[in-house]
C-alpha cells in the first residue's frame, strides 16, 4: 500500500518534501562539522550550515525558474538547516565515529538530493537531460558553494574518490525509473546506489582518472616544467628553444662558438 501511494502525485510530492528536508538537515550537519574543524564560532557554524544545507536547492530552483525557491517559501527549511548546524556545534563526536558518520551522511545526501532534483525538474515540465543536470546540481551545489565560501577547492572537481559521478548515476537511475512508471523504485535504487558507490570510492579507492601524472613531452614542455619547479627560468634556458643551425636575427638568441671570429654572423 505504501509503495502504491508513492506512485500517486500526492504521495510522491510528500516523499520528495521529506527527502528534501532530510537532505537539508544532513548537509547542514556536514557543514557544521567542517566549521568545527576550522574552529569557527557559533555564527560561523550557522552560516556554513545554512549555505551547505540550502545552497544546492536554492541554486536548482533559481535555474528552474518555477517560482520562488522552496527554501524561501516553506517555513521549515531555514529552521531545519540551522538545527543541523547547531547539532554540529553542541555535539562533539570522536574522530573515528565522525569519520564513519560523515561517509554515510555524505553518500545519503548525494542520493537524496539527486532524487529531489530530478523530481523537481519533472514537476517544472522539463525533460530527462535537464533532470539529470538539476539532480546533479542539487546534490553537489551546496557543498561547492560552501567550499568556495571557505576558500577550498570544491570537492566536485575531483581528487576525492567520486562525488559528482555518484550524483549523475543516482540522477540517471531516478530518471530511468520515472520513465518506467516506478518512481518509488527509483528512489530506493538512487539512494542505495549512492551509498554503495561512495562506500566503494572511500574504502576501495574507486575514482576517475586524472591528468596530474601526464606532462607534455616536447622540449618546450620540459622547459615549462622546470620553470614551474624552480619558480625562475634561467636566462640560459632560452637556448633550448633555438633550433641548431638556425640563423640568428632580431630578437633571436645566438651563442658564439669558440672557433667563430668575433662580429661574424653565421
Amino acid at each position: 500500500m505504501v509503495c502504491m501511494n508513492l506512485l500517486t502525485p500526492e504521495g510522491l510530492a510528500s516523499v520528495t518534501n521529506l527527502l528534501d528536508l532530510a537532505g537539508v538537515l544532513a548537509s547542514a550537519l556536514l557543514g557544521g562539522s567542517i566549521a568545527r574543524s576550522m574552529d569557527f564560532d557559533l555564527f560561523g557554524f550557522l552560516v556554513v550550515g545554512f549555505v551547505s544545507g540550502l545552497g544546492g536547492g536554492i541554486l536548482r530552483d533559481t535555474l528552474l525558474q518555477n517560482g520562488p525557491p522552496v527554501a524561501l517559501v516553506d517555513p521549515l527549511y531555514v529552521p531545519v538547516a540551522l538545527a543541523g548546524a547547531l547539532v554540529a556545534f553542541f555535539v562533539s563526536f570522536s574522530e573515528r565515529t565522525w569519520d564513519r558518520l560523515f561517509t554515510v551522511l555524505d553518500a545519503a545526501v548525494i542520493g537524496i538530493w539527486s532524487v529531489v532534483g530530478v523530481q523537481r525538474t519533472f514537476d517544472a515540465g522539463l525533460g530527462w537531460p535537464a533532470a539529470i543536470i538539476m539532480g546533479t546540481i542539487t546534490a553537489v551545489g551546496g557543498g561547492a558553494m560552501r567550499d568556495l565560501l571557505l576558500r577550498r577547492v570544491p570537492a566536485v572537481f575531483g581528487g576525492n574518490a567520486l562525488y559528482a559521478t555518484v550524483a549523475v548515476a543516482a540522477s540517471a537511475a531516478m530518471v530511468v525509473a520515472s520513465y518506467a512508471g516506478a518512481p518509488s523504485i527509483g528512489i530506493i535504487v538512487a539512494i542505495v546506489s549512492s551509498l554503495g558507490l561512495r562506500w566503494g570510492a572511500v574504502r576501495r579507492g574507486w575514482g576517475l582518472p586524472n591528468g596530474r601524472d601526464w606532462q607534455p613531452q616536447s622540449r618546450l614542455g620540459s622547459l615549462l616544467r622546470r620553470g614551474r619547479e624552480l619558480r625562475v627560468v634561467r636566462p640560459d634556458a632560452l637556448r633550448l628553444l633555438r633550433r641548431p643551425g638556425r640563423r640568428s636575427g632580431l630578437g633571436s638568441v645566438h651563442e658564439q662558438r669558440p672557433d667563430e671570429p668575433e662580429g661574424q654572423d653565421t
